[in-house]
């Protein structure tokens, strides 16, 4: 295929795209195009991608064409599914549960304990600001080559975002409603409880969902720096000196997919236990 070939197909499926997405979005913006709009636009991008790689004869080891990726998929399904075991159902979990369970706890201390917010926020942001890149290997180095490394990275990661939204939430409340909780006589655990936590939700989930894709990056990085034979980030930095770039695309597009799918989990979760909140009342 010649380049000017290229050109002409890939502007022609480009305008027809763009010409249905249009269309779908005037005839049912709320319905059926909700969900077919974005993935016509995700299927019109990968028929582009593939249009550019073949067309223009860019090299493989430069940037694979979408159909050497899926290939390259399923050829390494065995070894991708070991590093995605390795990875996500051991270092991501562990890591996610246990610094956002750290994170909301220490909310609850600090919003009882009214000093430690004057000292502990500070600290916070600084150790917020340490690039993940210097964490890692010193993470790696006390706990070990294992999985237990990676959950340490993603604890430090998630910690402070988690404390910082759960104590926005839990002062998100008006000085009417706690006045009324105290005129009612209720005690700090009642208004805890009854009024501050379910106001604190919508806070609560947004650090989820951040979350839910900062851990995922975490523990890939930190398998760059020590990792057993398996993990997704072991297995780009090993396949990038191989220079196999359509088993690195590969490896990404299954983490993507991952990060995708507990970020619509977290949302769904949200939707169900936060349906009462303006944000939601508004989209229907």
């Amino acid at each position: 295929m010649s380049d000017w070939m290229a050109t002409a197909l890939l502007v022609a499926v480009t305008l027809a795209t763009w010409g249905v997405m249009a269309w779908l979005v005037r005839l049912d913006g709320k319905g059926l195009g909700r969900w077919l709009v974005p993935a016509l636009f995700g299927a019109g991008l990968l028929l582009g991608w593939e249009i550019v790689c073949r067309g223009y004869g860019i090299p493989a080891v430069l940037l694979p064409a979408p159909s050497q990726i899926w290939d390259a998929f399923w050829r390494s399904l065995p070894v991708l599914m070991a590093d995605f075991q390795q990875t996500f159902l051991k270092a991501v979990i562990a890591g996610f549960v246990l610094g956002n369970l750290l994170g909301f706890v220490t909310a609850l201390i600090v919003d009882r304990v009214p000093f430690l917010q004057r000292g502990l926020l500070p600290l916070g942001n600084m150790v917020s600001a340490v690039p993940i890149i210097g964490v890692a290997p010193i993470m790696v180095m006390w706990f070990g080559f294992g999985w237990e490394s990676k959950t340490a990275v993603i604890v430090f990661m998630i910690f402070f975002p988690m404390l910082v939204n759960a104590l926005a939430g839990l002062a998100a409340t008006d000085a009417m409603s706690r006045d009324l909780m105290r005129s009612y006589a209720a005690g700090y655990w009642q208004t805890l409880l009854k009024l501050r936590l379910p106001a604190a939700l919508p806070f609560i989930f947004n650090a989820l969902k951040i979350n839910s894709t900062l851990a995922l990056i975490g523990a890939i990085v930190a398998e760059f720096f020590g990792s057993p034979i398996s993990g997704m980030g072991f297995r780009i930095s090993v396949e990038v000196a191989r220079m196999n770039v359509d088993v690195v695309w590969a490896t990404i597009a299954v983490a993507a997919l991952a990060g995708s799918l507990s970020y619509g989990l977290i949302a769904l979760l949200e939707r169900h236990l936060t349906s009462w909140h303006a944000s939601f009342r508004a989209t229907r």
